[in-house]
């Protein structure tokens, strides 16, 4: 069977492949995540007193951006409105629970966008399908409906006065499930408002990778790594994306202590690549708007290692070849590269800690012959050989004083 060809915008997602997760809104003057409201049962007339606090005053949209576009990523997803109801972005008319009418005084999406083209960066707004204001979970069906109304009146807000964005990403119609959310009426408001945006719509932790409706440019892994998506016989290619939190909450957690090491963001990375998936990492920025410190060095430091491999982590497709343990093949154009994982060290033994292996890695089913192949990161020639029914790539060791994590060669081929 074939395999449809990406239209245009989703082929252009797929290149972006890495991009950062923002959940900012009334609960992050909480610190303790995003579902406080929820959790605790807290009732809107005493929830939404957060909002006399809110001012935003650590936001800066071209900073965000300036450090996202230096941990390599080329794109940001904002939650212009979670579950609390509470957006940041002018609602021109439909609700005064929004940032301009908090102290803030500031439509903070119309910031964002300014922020994120300033910086070559791609905004992309997520928005809310739950709403806890409205109880749109429970409420009854005639309610929902007026809810309906309202939530895609807020999209029509978000499509119409910001230009051009990178996509939609919805979450929270698992909260309803079986009810009729209108996507065919929301979606084609998109497509006429802003036919080049990705259309995602999160189906959340026990739907991992599930298509949805016919007109969804992505599918979503939360939490978890992605698995290649089978696209023989589909009507239309369907893209991946895995979103991921630094930490164990989506919004900021004070006392949540359990961060993602650089280490592990290059190996998540990588593996989302292994897939053909991109991966989304959310941070959780502080009450008023900054970065926390962590977050930034983390993701800074890993963006030292996307710079050494960025033509294939951006351009890279998955080759259907077999390969040892966590190793796989990407191909960029013409040009293949072998992504190794778990590489030992090499040194004196008195100072060396040695949990990986160097040496021979073997590769089966790739069609074209591998002459030689070269570190991207020191330009260093490891042999290949050929055998019967398979390809073999001498991995040479981190010297002492490296070690990359996750290390990639560029393979000269003959076809």
């Amino acid at each position: 069977m074939s395999i449809p060809l990406p239209e245009p915008r989703v082929a252009r997602f797929e290149r972006l492949a890495y991009g950062l997760f923002l959940h900012w809104g009334l609960y992050s003057q909480m610190g303790k995540g995003e579902w406080i409201m929820h959790r605790k049962a807290i009732p809107p007339a005493t929830y939404n007193g957060l909002k006399e606090s809110f001012t935003a005053a650590d936001f800066d949209a071209r900073a965000i951006a300036r450090m996202a576009r230096r941990a390599g990523m080329r794109y940001i997803t904002l939650t212009t409105r979670h579950h609390e109801g509470f957006s940041l972005y002018d609602t021109r008319g439909l609700s005064t629970f929004d940032a301009p009418h908090a102290p803030a005084g500031r439509d903070l999406v119309a910031e964002f966008v300014a922020g994120c083209r300033a910086e070559d960066i791609v905004p992309v707004f997520y928005h809310t399908t739950l709403d806890w204001q409205w109880d749109s979970a429970h409420c009854t069906e005639a309610r929902f409906r007026e809810y309906l109304d309202y939530l895609h009146a807020s999209v029509e807000v978000l499509c119409t006065h910001y230009g051009p964005i990178g996509g939609l990403w919805f979450d929270g119609n698992w909260s309803r499930p079986g009810a009729d959310w209108q996507e065919d009426r929301l979606y084609r408001l998109i497509r006429r408002l802003q036919p080049e945006a990705m259309i995602i719509n999160n189906t959340g932790l026990d739907a991992r990778g599930a298509t949805g409706h016919p007109l969804i440019d992505s599918v979503t892994f939360e939490q978890d790594l992605p698995k290649p998506l089978n696209r023989e016989g589909h009507a239309r290619y369907v893209s991946g994306e895995m979103c991921q939190t630094m930490n164990r909450h989506w919004g900021i957690g004070a006392n949540d202590f359990n961060y993602l090491s650089p280490a592990q963001l290059i190996q998540n990375l990588a593996a989302c690549r292994r897939a053909g998936a991109n991966y989304l990492l959310n941070v959780g920025p502080t009450a008023q708007g900054g970065i926390p410190d962590y977050e930034r060095a983390a993701l800074e430091r890993a963006g030292d290692w996307v710079r050494l491999h960025a033509r294939p982590l951006y351009d890279g497709q998955p080759v259907a070849c077999t390969c040892e343990g966590r190793d796989f093949v990407l191909r960029a154009g013409d040009e293949l590269y072998y992504v190794a994982f778990e590489l030992g060290q090499v040194g004196l033994e008195h100072v060396t800690v040695n949990s990986g292996r160097v040496g021979p890695r073997a590769i089966t089913g790739l069609s074209a012959e591998v002459k030689s192949a070269v570190w991207l990161d020191s330009g260093e020639e490891l042999a290949v050989t050929q055998e019967t029914d398979h390809q073999i790539i001498h991995c040479t060791g981190y010297p002492y004083g490296t070690d990359l994590v996750v290390r990639i060669a560029r393979l000269h081929t003959t076809g």
